[in-house]
């Protein structure tokens, strides 16, 4: 098959020759046109000029110059043959061409070649007055012309533009040769590329010389950006597996430690749960890294393809254009990905240190509330429930922000829990206002709301309204208790049955160190429901 060469090669001659053979053509019917044009005024002057020379040498019977009128008129190439017969005695004269071009007298009447013309003759005699009388036929001519000359002039005239053309068509053909090497050597330097980086490791790949100022110049810049990026892409995801791995250890041995540590059903419980945020937020990292393995999966089958055509000869600018079309969609999923993957990680990470270290520092709030509620997507997304923060920007706590994940978790988890029949829609506030030093932080749902007779105990250990279902009631206890003895705050419930639910806190903005009453430990994941 032919490459993109040789069909551009190919298309050109075929043009450049479709073209010369059509004003060819044209040239050579206005040639004929004027060739039989000029035959015709011959043939007229010819007898013209017989029909005006004759009469009178043949009334005289003057052989002699009949003889030298028709000689005269046979130096035309044209003219085959003149015979002039008289009235009374038939051929009189003639001359005729024979096959070597030269002129001989006709003896008889044989037949001659070429298409006869006849004319006769008329004489007319002046009377002794000078009156004009009434002209007499004389005798005839008989003029044989030849196409010969005008066949032989249009062959030749074939012939010259034939030779014309395939002189063209070998320039033009040498031409391109010459010219499209500008272009495809640069494309064979491309397609090399793309093999070595389709069947070698990204890191063994070097870059293209792209020294080159033209448009094919930008094309090997781009395939060398292209080849960066995808270098840096599996760089960031070796990267992130690499935090991903370590984050799956430090998990792990948070959980060895608590496993140790555990003393009551409390400490049991709070390392159940951490668990299960671990199973949920792997699940969530897996996503991410499945959709960048098969977009790389996708560049790669595009490169392979790629380079199948170029093996074949049969490269396409579509082709490359589809193809760098496919690396940027693929490098843009892959690069989105793995960002998605790391900013799970990171809030994972961030959660899960600051719900097991105890550790007190400053922290932006409404930030913070957004990466506890990003850490329990594994569970809302399941859900038909939609979670809507409403927080200020610009409020800072120097407080505990594990115990606060854990006690916005387990608020959160209870509202879910309880407050939605399977499958239900619904909404879930979260709003912040600061109200001088202290922050007031209303959990409110549209659910089912809360029985009267629940009112009152809902912050009592070991009450709930699932058990048997996996509820253990300890759930609302944890956050009164972070609340009253770790922040020094309150909190507050109200509900009208079938209209929903709100949880009110009150806590400072920077929590007061009591020495009598230590911070009570934080729940490592806090999916606790009363």
């Amino acid at each position: 098959m032919f490459g993109i060469q040789g069909r551009l090669t190919a298309l050109f001659v075929v043009i450049v020759t479709l073209v010369l053979a059509i004003s060819g053509t044209y040239a050579q019917y206005s040639l004929g046109h004027e060739l039989e044009v000029s035959n015709q005024r011959l043939r007229q002057g010819v007898l013209t000029r017989l029909q005006t020379s004759l009469p009178s040498a043949l009334w005289d019977l003057d052989k002699a110059k009949v003889d030298n009128i028709v000689a005269a008129e046979m130096l035309p190439p044209e003219l085959v043959a003149i015979r002039v017969y008289d009235t009374s005695v038939g051929l009189f004269s003639g001359k005729l061409r024979n096959d070597g071009g030269g002129v001989v007298s006709i003896e008889n009447d044989a037949p001659v070649a070429g298409a006869p013309v006849v004319a006769d003759l008329a004489y007319r005699d002046s009377g002794a007055a000078g009156a004009s009388l009434k002209p007499v036929i004389v005798g005839r001519v008989v003029v044989n012309f030849s196409r010969a000359q005008i066949d032989a002039t249009l062959a030749a005239e074939v012939r010259r533009k034939v030779t014309e053309v395939l002189l063209l068509d070998l320039i033009l053909v040498a031409a391109l040769a010459l010219s499209l090497r500008i272009v495809f050597d640069p494309l064979k330097q491309l397609r090399d590329g793309l093999f070595d980086l389709a069947t070698r490791g990204s890191d063994e790949v070097e870059e293209l010389a792209d020294n080159r100022h033209d448009e094919l110049g930008e094309v090997i810049r781009g395939f060398n950006a292209i080849q960066r990026r995808v270098k840096s892409i599996i760089a960031r995801i070796r990267e992130a597996e690499d935090e991903a791995r370590k984050s799956a250890q430090e998990t792990a041995r948070a959980l060895d430690d608590l496993r140790r540590t555990q003393e009551s059903l409390l400490q049991a419980e709070r390392l159940a749960s951490l668990g299960g945020l671990v199973a949920g937020v792997a699940h969530e990292i897996n996503t991410p890294v499945g959709i960048a393995l098969t977009s790389a999966s996708v560049l790669l089958e595009a490169t392979e393809k790629v380079h199948q055509a170029i093996e074949g000869g049969n490269i396409k600018k579509s082709d490359i254009t589809r193809y760098v079309e496919t690396a940027g969609e693929s490098t843009r999923l892959i690069m989105n990905n793995a960002y998605r993957a790391a900013h799970l990680i990171h809030s994972f990470k961030q959660i899960a240190v600051d719900q097991v270290s105890e550790a007190r520092r400053r922290f932006e709030l409404r930030d913070y509330i957004t990466e506890v509620v990003a850490s329990l997507q594994p569970k809302l997304k399941k859900t038909h429930i939609h979670v809507a923060i409403a927080c200020p920007p610009d409020i800072v706590l120097d407080s505990y922000p594990g115990a606060l994940a854990q006690v916005i978790t387990n608020l959160t988890l209870n509202c879910v829990e309880h407050a939605f029949e399977p499958d239900a829609e619904g909404t879930i506030g979260i709003n912040v206002v600061l109200d001088g030093d202290w922050i007031e932080m209303q959990v409110v749902d549209n659910g089912k709301g809360i029985a009267p007779d629940m009112i009152d105990k809902v912050f009592d250990p070991f009450v709930t309204t699932r058990r048997g279902q996996g509820g253990t009631g300890l759930g609302l206890n944890i956050v009164f208790n972070l609340i009253v003895k770790q922040f020094c705050g309150v909190i507050t419930v109200s509900s009208t049955l079938g209209h929903g639910a709100s949880f009110v806190l009150r806590i400072p903005v920077v929590t007061p160190v009591d020495e009598a009453h230590p911070a009570a430990p934080a729940h490592p994941d806090g999916q606790l429901h009363a």
